[in-house]
């Protein structure tokens, strides 16, 4: 059993919030550069320009490429021969506390829906824990910005509804969604499980590489269809016309109840930032 002290996350989490606000992967620079290639219209190509020099200017300057630097949401993997000592969850706000302060990130977090005081640390984050083999600790932040967030949507739908159902529930979300979650986005697809487990599935769905294929052919086939149908709806790179209104659809899949046909969507504007580290 290895063991690693609470303390020795902080550092590792307030690292990760700095450089995920200031630093684009390169899976999502080379999409930039694949859309500004095929991007038929000439307001959507200088748009296009335009963000990839404040993807640069971000990386270079050491500043937040957005000025909203999000919630910070946390994927953990913990393996079962690891032990914490501390609280894991305890360490991961810290290291956010000094991340945003530290990184002069805007602090976007209030501490009741309703009564709407900032929190001033950013905290709580929303953090994620899964059990799985090793005696690794991974974690992966993704901070999420509200203005795409509040794009997201769910629907119970009736298994009869079948694929044609969530793919108009999907393509009718990016549609009403328009310029506001900034295009190019990335379409999360959350579809199976049960009401809680889809909208999580549409979360993690953004992790992955922008682009990459779902290993399970259904989903892979959807993703295709529904990649297609949104470059249809036309709207393009910040909502000024274009092919490219997203850089990919990636669905997650999970077995669900006969009587029921759940489906997430999760939309990440083109800033589509997340780090990892692993411990």
């Amino acid at each position: 059993m290895r063991t690693v002290k609470a303390e020795e996350i902080v550092p590792e989490v307030k690292r990760l919030c700095m450089s995920g606000n200031f630093d684009l992967g390169k899976d999502v620079i080379d999409a930039f550069r694949k859309a500004r290639e095929v991007e038929e219209s000439p307001a959507g190509r200088e748009v296009l320009d335009q963000l990839l020099e404040n993807a640069e200017i971000a990386r270079v300057e050491r500043v937040p490429m957005c000025q909203d630097t999000g919630f910070a949401v946390f994927f953990v993997e913990l393996g079962r021969d690891l032990h914490i000592d501390g609280d894991l969850y305890e360490a991961v706000n810290e290291g956010v506390r000094q991340g945003y302060s530290d990184g002069f990130l805007r602090k976007s977090i209030v501490s009741h829906p309703l009564n709407r005081i900032n929190t001033k640390d950013n905290t709580p984050a929303v953090i994620h824990v899964e059990i799985v083999a090793g005696d690794r600790l991974k974690i992966v932040f993704a901070p999420k910005g509200g203005g795409s967030e509040n794009m997201s949507s769910l629907a119970m739908l009736k298994p009869s509804d079948g694929k044609k159902g969530v793919k108009d529930f999907v393509v009718q979300s990016v549609k009403k969604a328009g310029p506001n979650p900034c295009p190019p986005i990335i379409v999360g697809v959350g579809l199976g499980g049960t009401f809680e487990k889809s909208a999580y599935l549409a979360k993690k769905a953004l992790l992955r590489k922008v682009g990459s294929r779902s290993s399970v052919p259904e989903d892979a086939e959807l993703e295709e269809e529904l990649e297609q149908s949104i470059a249809d709806l036309g709207i393009g790179p910040m909502g000024f016309g274009g092919r490219v209104t997203a850089f990919a659809v990636h669905v997650e899949s999970h077995p669900c109840h006969i009587a029921s046909l759940p489906v997430a969507v999760n939309i990440q504007c083109h800033a589509a930032r997340h780090k990892e580290a692993i411990i």
